[in-house]
């Protein structure tokens, strides 16, 4: 009986110790100056952190008709964010991009300038407040659907921001889908102005890129919707000579693929936070 007590309270304290030493959820308000208004953002520092230490950063980028939230309340395995700022060592930002901001500056609506916002404002606002590595290099971005392309068109067009950028599942081509997701209302209509959903699609901004000027990861299920236009953007980097890694695997546009898509985005951050580029 003594013996099964003593199990119980070595069970107890094991489990405590597990607890206490996990990952820290912080729901933190930023406000932007360009937008006039206060936005939400989840923080994920890992367990150890510490002031007296630094952490390399990953921003993390909701889909269309998300949230700040999702990735804590949506992904199947809810502590799949917390378990791999613990397993790397580092600090998960998840910030809001409204509904369908797609995460560029609206050439139509000044209510909407997420590119500011994300790639200024809020890493500003994270390397004042956390104890971060102030460089590209210890830096990346990365986000599901919609947040998949504003991840690469963020870091195609910040490269002094991001060292290392991903996509799952992202619209990188806002063409094929005119009448989807509010992009209309973020550029207007694609018959009276082609030129913005020209200039605004990841596929057209590869021009940017030199090789190995950023870590890029992108990877798409085989089934879902956004597959033909992440495959025609793996052809475009190769026709440019770009070095990136393209994966296809079974899958559709769901929240199960997403959950298992970002533990080798996080791998592959975390490998190029250690190559020391």
């Amino acid at each position: 009986m003594r013996k099964i007590i003593v199990n119980s309270i070595l069970a107890a304290l094991l489990c405590y110790c597990v607890t206490a030493k996990a990952a820290i959820v912080d729901t933190v308000l930023t406000y932007s100056a360009a937008m006039h208004k206060n936005i939400k953002a989840v923080v994920i520092k890992p367990n150890d952190y510490s002031v007296n230490k630094k952490f390399a950063t990953v921003y993390v980028l909701h889909g269309a008709g998300g949230k700040y939230s999702d990735w804590l309340t949506d992904v199947p395995d809810k502590q799949t964010l917390p378990k791999l700022a613990d397993l790397y060592n580092l600090i998960i930002i998840c910030p809001d991009g409204n509904v369908s901001s797609w995460y560029f500056d609206s050439p139509v609506d000044p209510a909407y300038k997420y590119e500011t916002y994300i790639s200024k404002e809020l890493v500003s606002y994270i390397d004042s407040h956390y104890s971060t590595i102030k460089d590209r290099s210890k830096r990346a971005i990365t986000g599901l659907s919609m947040g998949g392309h504003g991840a690469l068109y963020l870091a195609f067009k910040h490269q002094d921001i991001y060292g290392a950028c991903g996509s799952m599942s992202g619209g990188v081509d806002l063409r094929p889908f005119p009448n989807n997701w509010d992009i209309a209302k973020r550029l207007g209509k694609y018959s009276d102005y082609p030129e913005r959903w020209e200039a605004n699609s990841v596929v057209n901004l590869v021009y940017l890129l030199t090789p190995n000027s950023l870590a890029i990861t992108f990877d798409c299920g085989s089934s879902d919707f956004f597959y033909q236009v992440n495959k025609n953007l793996h052809n475009e980097l190769l026709e440019r000579n770009i070095p990136h890694d393209f994966t296809v695997r079974p899958g559709a546009h769901t929240w199960e693929y997403w959950g298992n898509s970002i533990n080798y985005q996080m791998l592959f951050f975390h490998n190029f936070f250690n190559s020391g580029k």
